[in-house]
């Protein structure tokens, strides 16, 4: 893969999975049954739901995005029925020009503000790490190492949750339901991509891992993008077994490409007993992890 991906090919394959994901019943259109030759709605007809001409929505279809309105933009959105995530996508790759913000390119260095760094330190009961763009793992505190594994131990290049989820098979038993893990991973990946398709570190990355795992590959295809906000994950700690935590998203107001994640469990339950454990084990436990070996290459 090159140092940027193809913006123009972006947008064509997202509308063409987004428009072949509805059926012509989702939308109170006649199916005609086995007569259709093409999956989920004809062009024609998004056109028709969008309220515009079918040639320029085949044109857009086929990545040519220059000059389309935010009001285009808006109703092929509701036609198509899109999540605020899947939107915000669309506009990232085919919003006007004059919306564009300047490309800020390839940072490859992510600095994480010493108040952040103290506020990690201070936590001492709850995992918590801070993370960046192509999910590069920044920053984190003691708990986290404990419930993740040691982050310090592996090359910076490796504090990649990406890589970890696909290429290390220790995240393989840490997540419970790690089919769900990786099409998470795969979706921030996507939204990021749509955000800055001329970075060539994020471009590398999606190279790397479509070569080494297929389940990325499949993934990637797929086209679907999220934004990582809250949630529940299932984890099997090879030390105090399993543990239900909630997690929680903090975006940063100066640098919204950088998010503060934390975990915590539910007061009184076991998974908070768990955690108990870990923070008094501190850097035992972390010690203990083998989620930090180096991922398979």
């Amino acid at each position: 893969m090159d140092g940027q991906l193809d913006r123009r090919a972006e947008l064509s394959e997202f509308l063409r999975t987004r428009r072949a994901r509805l059926k012509p019943e989702d939308v109170g259109l006649p199916s005609f049954g086995r007569y259709r030759r093409v999956p989920g709605l004809r062009r024609e007809e998004l056109a028709q739901l969008a309220g515009v001409s079918v040639a320029y929505y085949t044109r857009l279809e086929q990545g040519n995005g220059r000059n389309v309105s935010a009001e285009v933009l808006d109703a092929i959105a509701r036609a198509l029925r899109l999540s605020d995530a899947e939107q915000a996508h669309l506009t990232h790759l085919a919003r006007p020009k004059q919306q564009r913000r300047r490309a800020t390119g390839s940072r490859a260095q992510q600095p994480v503000r010493v108040a952040l760094h103290q506020l990690l330190e201070s936590i001492d009961t709850v995992p918590a790490y801070v993370s960046g763009r192509r999910s590069e793992i920044l920053a984190w505190n003691r708990m986290a190492a404990a419930l993740f594994g040691d982050w310090g131990r592996l090359p910076a290049e490796e504090r990649n949750w990406a890589r970890l989820v696909f290429l290390n098979p220790d995240y393989r038993e840490l997540f419970v339901d790690w089919d769900q893990k990786a099409y998470d991973m795969v979706s921030f990946l996507r939204m990021d991509a749509g955000r800055h398709p001329d970075d060539p570190r994020l471009s590398a990355l999606v190279g790397e891992l479509s070569v080494k795992s297929e389940e990325f590959r499949r993934l990637w295809a797929t086209h679907d993008v999220k934004e990582k906000s809250h949630g529940v994950k299932r984890m099997r700690h090879p030390l105090v077994g399993e543990l239900t935590l909630s997690f929680e998203t903090f975006r940063l107001v100066d640098d919204d490409e950088q998010a503060f994640v934390t975990y915590h469990a539910e007061p009184g339950s076991p998974s908070a007993e768990a955690l108990r454990l870990l923070a008094s084990w501190g850097t035992d436990a972390a010690a203990a992890r083998p989620a930090a070996a180096p991922p398979q290459p």
